[in-house]
């Protein structure tokens, strides 16, 4: 191989590092949720999961501590690996307490974060 055709198989390697790289970079920003801070947040005990098992957790209610109960869908829920629908199932069998970030939309509830309520 000449040098010409060598330097030109370098630099094509070092272009295909640096583009997966960036990739990798930009990828790993846009893979990772935040949490909404603008968003209404509700802390309760979960009373009802609907579910038809626990990779297929559509919807959950939660009674608040004021007493309300609350239903929240899931379909924007943004922390999915952090806290899988599933886990509801825990909470319920638990009682142990969750704070739902949500938005209100035209009266239809959809969670978009879920997190272990902070202790009372």
């Amino acid at each position: 191989m000449d040098r010409r055709t060598l330097r030109f198989f370098v630099q094509l390697l070092l272009l295909v590092v640096a583009l997966g790289l960036g990739a990798a970079v930009l990828g790993g920003r846009a893979g990772t949720p935040v949490r909404p801070a603008d968003a209404p947040t509700v802390d309760g005990i979960v009373v009802g999961v609907d579910s038809a098992g626990l990779g297929n957790v559509s919807a959950f209610s939660l009674r608040t501590d004021d007493g309300r109960t609350l239903r929240f869908g899931l379909s924007s829920l943004l922390d999915a690996v952090q806290f899988p629908p599933g886990h509801l199932g825990e909470h319920l069998a638990n009682s142990v307490r969750v704070r739902v970030w949500y938005r209100d939309a035209d009266g239809r509830l959809d969670a978009l974060w879920l997190e272990d309520a902070p202790a009372s």
